[in-house]
């Protein structure tokens, strides 16, 4: 499938989308976006690219507006723990139950391709020594939880002619549009960059498989225009096995990339523990063709220099358009989203003229 395709990128306007969304039009696909908009003010950098788009909550979404698609990405989704953990019934709404009624509309409507956007987090604290897609899967937070369920009731939808693939994600890192410094890796090294300091609030053993946000795009597209029998209801760890790494390495990388940056490493009782290396042979021996162009090693100094370039501050860095669940918050205590996290009219309107 390397002919241009007509996509919907679900969430193009998030940390992900907006970085995999220029990516997909530079290699000659016609995206169009549909964003609810909830980040369209968390900009850190200008978009590269605008594509046509609907302003439009995801569990709002319309049969007619997914015909004419070959293919959904569907990155839309309330994105870490923390947010799930906020009201366990938005997540449950959001990632699960709209993720699946757009699977059964997308194939009503003669989508061939789903790709979702899932999670490695779903592997929660697995005692093996390394995880590959026909593990258990045990989930620790509403938000895994989500994507769980959801994956579960997608793979019952898939037949011929609809190919649903889930992507399952490591941490993401790195520069975007749409800057989150919620993440593990852009956290250490924004601290590295405004404060000369990194503080590590557990033991610094669990280990993350962690992965650059321009190779989780690249992924994407691969899958995109892979052959259906290459990809047809599977899931995939998207990464490579060299880049599970401990978070206290992680931690050690992004100091050793700023000159005096200290690191100080404090087992705390309630930090997070949660721990999972990946197997991401299923990805390599399906595409072989495909390289990782990004390490934390080599991304760090990159991110350094962007960071520095772009005048990044500690303001910057704490700004709770950076944070996800922060912001969600001030639009609620702002009154921007009612208590269904949905915009109010006012604030709908003036999301739609942005």
């Amino acid at each position: 499938m390397n002919h241009p395709q007509r996509v919907l990128i679900t969430g193009h306007k998030g940390y992900i989308g907006s970085v995999l969304t220029p990516i997909f039009v530079r290699a000659g696909h016609e995206v169009v976006g549909l964003d609810t908009g909830y980040f369209a003010d968390c900009t850190l950098i200008p978009d590269p690219i605008e594509v046509p788009a609907l302003q439009k909550d995801i569990r709002n979404v319309e049969p007619a507006d997914l015909r004419g698609f070959d293919a959904i990405v569907h990155l839309a989704a309330l994105s870490n723990d923390p947010i799930g953990n906020l009201n366990d019934a938005w997540t449950g709404e959001i990632n699960h139950q709209a993720s699946v009624r757009l699977a059964e509309m997308g194939r009503a409507a003669g989508v061939k391709r789903l790709l979702f956007s899932s999670s490695c987090i779903m592997y929660g604290m697995s005692e093996l020594s390394e995880v590959n897609e026909d593990c258990p899967l045990h989930p620790q937070t509403e938000y895994a939880r989500s994507k769980v369920a959801a994956e579960h009731d997608i793979r019952e939808i898939a037949a011929d002619g609809f190919s649903p693939v889930y992507l399952r994600n490591g941490t993401i890192y790195g520069i975007s549009p749409r800057m989150r410094f919620d993440t593990v890796f852009n956290d250490f090294m924004a601290a590295a960059v405004c404060t000369g300091k990194i503080m590590v609030h557990s033991d610094g053993t669990p280990w993350r498989p962690v992965i650059h946000v321009e190779d989780v795009a690249r992924a994407f597209l691969r899958v995109l225009e892979a052959k259906a029998e290459q990809i047809h209801n599977r899931a995939f760890n998207i990464g490579a096995n060299d880049l599970n790494y401990q978070v206290g390495a992680l931690a050690a990388i992004a100091a050793e990339s700023v000159a005096g940056c200290t690191l100080s490493v404090t087992a705390n009782p309630g930090a997070d523990q949660r721990t999972y290396r990946c197997d991401f042979n299923r990805f390599a021996d399906t595409f072989p063709d495909f390289a990782f162009q990004w390490n934390a090693r080599k991304a760090a100094p990159v991110m350094r220099d962007t960071l520095r370039t772009l005048g990044v501050t500690t303001a910057v860095w704490k700004d709770p358009r950076f944070t996800r669940l922060l912001w969600l918050r001030q639009l609620m205590q702002g009154h921007h989203v009612d208590d269904n996290l949905r915009w109010t009219a006012e604030a709908g309107v003036a999301a739609a003229a942005r």
